[in-house]
């Protein structure tokens, strides 16, 4: 089998003829893997990991100049603005500040600059997906949660939606209305060549959800049933990202339509493999599952062994698994376990 039929087999519930194996990594952890192989590029580091990558594709950019500032920031789109924030062990994106931190009522945000589906250059879509044809190709990465929180900061984002629930939906609104533009029309550029499409927002804490049911399904259910109806209209699959304790919330994101469920944070209450297979496996493909918290990076090789065994036989039970770890691998990763970890994979994942 070709990597992308690998992939499609698991997520159409076919039997493929080994579990398939993802890669998410930083761009430290890349560069080190890399260096370790010899290879110069992602896709001969994917052939030599056995990984059957999927990959992304989308349009260019091309709307009004973004800005950046002499301290290293810059701004988004959405006129968030980020920066690069070093840790020990590497560095990561973070928004620094929230253009719409002081919104008050809904008629606030029509003195906004919202962006355009406009501002994107759609043409290039098809033949970026011809490049990539022997992977799967996700198209569109679709947040609600997760620009709210980067507009007006994750504290006014949970408060709106208890105490300005008008203000709430208008933001929501507003986000799910581009959203829905924009992927009409990458949809549309790459239609029969795109295979699924990414949601996610993080919902889940470690031992529960981050918001309550009743509050998902009033603010983030009709967004989520209207772009997912969109990519089940051009014949998608849809990839749903949450992390943390978020079993309370499965059946709901089944109803609504999503087909893959990553990262499987298997540390957080409720997320127990066996369980969750057992339970939602005959609707669901999953997709993670190896631990990133304290296994990859502070664990032994025969533990990421272990583990890994574990979930091939728990998550992987007549397919439906998609094996990778449940974040990007962290710098402080040893390499010994990430070999490991899809060594061991693609020896014992075997299904003939």
């Amino acid at each position: 089998m070709t990597s992308r039929e690998r992939v499609l087999a698991v997520i159409n519930g076919d039997l493929p003829d080994r579990v398939p194996l993802d890669y998410w990594g930083t761009q430290e952890v890349t560069e080190i893997l890399l260096k370790h192989f010899g290879v110069g590029s992602s896709q001969e580091l994917w052939k030599a990991l056995h990984i059957d990558k999927i990959t992304s594709v989308g349009p260019k950019y091309v709307g009004p100049k973004l800005k950046s500032y002499p301290d290293g920031s810059w701004e988004d789109m959405w006129g968030c603005r980020h920066r690069w924030q070093e840790y020990p062990t590497g560095r990561y994106d973070e928004v620094a500040y929230n253009p719409l931190s002081d919104v008050e009522t809904p008629a606030d945000l029509e003195k906004y600059r919202w962006p355009s589906a406009d501002w994107f250059d759609f043409s290039g879509v098809s033949a970026d997906c011809e490049e990539l044809k022997g992977y799967a190709t996700t198209a569109g990465s679709i947040y609600f949660s997760y620009y709210y929180a980067w507009l007006t900061g994750m504290e006014k984002h949970l408060s709106d939606l208890a105490l300005n629930p008008e203000l709430a939906r208008a933001i929501i609104d507003r986000l799910t209305n581009f959203q829905v533009e924009y992927l009409s029309r990458l949809f549309e550029a790459g239609a029969g060549k795109i295979d699924m499409t990414y949601i996610g927002d993080d919902f889940g804490m470690q031992d529960r959800l981050l918001v309550s049911l009743p509050m998902w399904h009033e603010f983030f259910a009709p967004s989520y049933r209207r772009v997912i109806s969109l990519a089940k209209d051009y014949g998608l699959k849809v990839f749903c990202h949450s992390d943390g304790s978020i079993r309370e919330l499965i059946p709901d994101l089944i109803e609504v339509g999503i087909d893959i469920l990553n990262p499987i944070q298997t540390k957080c209450v409720g997320m127990v493999p066996e369980e969750l297979k057992e339970e939602f496996g005959d609707r669901l493909s999953f997709h993670g599952g190896v631990d990133n918290q304290e296994l990859m990076p502070f664990g032994t090789p025969g533990e990421v062994e272990k583990e890994v065994l574990h979930l091939i036989g728990a998550l992987g039970r007549g397919g439906g698994y998609i094996l990778a770890p449940c974040h990007n691998l962290q710098p402080v990763t040893p390499l010994e376990n990430i070999l490991t970890m899809y060594e061991t994979a693609y020896e014992e994942g075997k299904y003939s």
